[in-house]
């Protein structure tokens, strides 16, 4: 079993970056890759996308994490869910490693030489 996770849902894009940067700030966490979910009645939403923001550390440092980052999400789109998990099972890791935002897109960045 590894670190703990906590995990944010919130609306939009642009409300999980600036929750993700406000709870790194908040403890001594990392990111894991954000992932999407766009629901049946995303039409009725205030922003038509959901975005999960994962934190991954001790369980003191991503409760400090959601914490930040859930009053930053709250003063700009919203937030749909939070949970915390202490003790991520073998499966359950396997399963926070998924992310729909990532489907087609290439993972490379090409530099130009100069």
């Amino acid at each position: 079993m590894g670190e703990a996770v906590g995990m944010l849902e919130v609306f939009g894009l642009a409300t999980a970056y600036a929750a993700a940067d406000a709870g790194c700030k908040a403890g001594n966490v990392r990111l894991e890759t954000f992932d999407k979910n766009k629901p049946a009645n995303a039409d009725e939403l205030p922003v038509p996308l959901i975005v999960m923001v994962k934190f991954r550390g001790s369980v003191s440092d991503v409760q400090a994490a959601l914490e930040a980052a859930k009053a930053r999400a709250e003063e700009l789109a919203g937030v749909v869910a939070e949970y915390e998990i202490a003790r991520p099972t073998e499966d359950t890791e396997k399963m926070l490693k998924l992310s729909g935002l990532d489907k087609g897109t290439p993972n490379k960045i090409y530099l130009k030489e100069v």
